[in-house]
C-alpha cells in the first residue's frame, strides 16, 4: 500500500510534466531494425476438436523460417472481451513485424456466446500453436511475448501468469514477456455495473472465487515474466488505480517491470494517440526477447 501511495504522489507532483516513465532501465535495448514483412490471413491457430475455429494473421518478417527464426509476439485485441476484432490492433501489428517480429494477431470468442473462462482458453489455443507449430512459420519458440490492450491487456497479462499453474496453465503457453495497456488486472475493483458480470458470469458476491481466478494480479509469483504496464491517468474505464496495484504486486514479487503513465488521454485516446508508449513498449520487447 505504501508502494502504491508513493506512486501517487509521484504522479501528483508531476502533473504539469509530459509523460512518466517509471523503473526504465538505465540499459540501451538492442538498436532497432527496419525490416519488410508478408502477411497470413485467417490462420487456423486452435486444435481440430476445439468448440470454435479461432482465426490469427500472421505477420512474418521477411527472411524469418525454420532455418532462421524471429522472436514472436502474441496479438490480442481489447473490446471489453464482448466487442472488437484484430482489425482494431492491426496498426501494432505492423509496426511490430518492422521491428522484425512474427506476430500472431489472435481471435477468441466473445461475450455473450461465450463467458470466462472460454477467453483465456482460446488465447491458450494461439500461444500453444506459437509453440508448437510456430518454428514453421520463423517464430522462435523460446523467445515470445504478449500484447494487449484492455480487455486484450487482461488476456495477455493472464496467459502469461498462469503458464505455471496446473489448473489453468500450461508450459506450452509460456511467454518470455508481457506487454499490457489499459489492464483491468484486479477484476475485485470493480463493483457494480454489467460489464464484468456478463464477462464472468455472475456477480461478485456470487462468484468471488471466479473474480480472482480471473484477475491476473491474483496469479502474479516470482516465475512471472517481465512486464510493460502502460496506463492513461484520465482512463475511466480501467481506472489508474489498476495499474498502481498490478505494478505493486509485480515489485512485491520481484518481477521485473516498467509503468508507463500517459497524461492528458482517457482509455481510448491513449490506445490511438502515444506513440511514445507504443515505442518504449516495443523497446522493451526488445530487451528482453532479443
Amino acid at each position: 500500500m505504501l508502494r502504491i501511495l508513493a506512486l501517487f504522489s509521484v504522479v501528483l507532483l508531476q502533473a504539469a510534466c509530459t509523460n512518466l516513465h517509471i523503473d526504465q532501465p538505465g540499459t540501451r535495448a538492442p538498436e532497432p531494425n527496419r525490416t519488410a514483412f508478408e502477411i497470413s490471413r485467417d490462420v487456423v491457430v486452435s486444435s481440430a476438436e476445439w468448440p470454435a475455429q479461432l482465426l490469427a494473421d500472421v505477420y512474418r518478417p521477411l527472411g524469418a523460417g525454420p532455418d532462421s527464426p524471429r522472436p514472436g509476439v502474441l496479438l490480442i485485441h481489447g473490446g471489453a472481451w464482448k466487442r472488437g476484432s484484430r482489425d482494431q490492433v492491426d496498426h501494432l501489428a505492423e509496426q511490430l513485424a518492422e521491428r522484425g517480429y512474427v506476430v500472431v494477431n489472435t481471435t477468441y470468442r466473445l461475450v455473450p456466446d461465450a463467458i470466462w473462462p472460454a477467453q483465456l482458453r482460446d488465447v491458450q489455443q494461439a500461444a500453444r500453436w506459437m509453440h508448437r507449430q510456430g518454428l514453421a512459420q520463423g517464430i522462435d519458440p523460446e523467445r515470445i511475448g504478449s500484447f494487449g490492450y484492455s480487455a486484450g491487456a487482461h488476456l495477455a497479462s493472464l496467459v502469461a501468469a498462469v503458464a505455471d499453474d496446473p489448473t489453468w496453465g500450461a508450459s506450452d503457453t509460456r511467454m518470455r514477456a508481457v506487454v499490457a495497456g489499459g489492464n483491468p488486472a484486479d477484476l475485485s475493483l470493480y463493483e457494480g455495473g454489467s460489464l464484468v458480470p456478463a464477462f464472468l458470469g455472475g456477480e461478485q458476491d456470487e462468484i468471488p472465487d471466479t473474480y480472482a481466478a480471473a484477475s491476473p494480479i491474483t496469479h502474479v509469483s516470482p516465475t512471472h515474466p517481465p512486464v510493460f504496464i502502460y496506463q492513461a491517468t484520465l482512463d475511466a474505464y480501467v481506472p489508474f488505480e489498476q495499474a498502481l496495484r498490478y505494478k505493486a504486486a509485480l515489485d512485491r514479487a520481484g518481477v521485473t517491470n516498467e509503468l508507463f503513465i500517459i497524461r492528458g488521454h482517457g482509455h481510448i485516446s491513449a490506445f490511438f494517440a502515444d506513440d511514445e508508449a507504443i515505442e518504449a513498449a516495443i523497446t522493451f520487447l526488445d530487451r528482453h526477447l532479443r
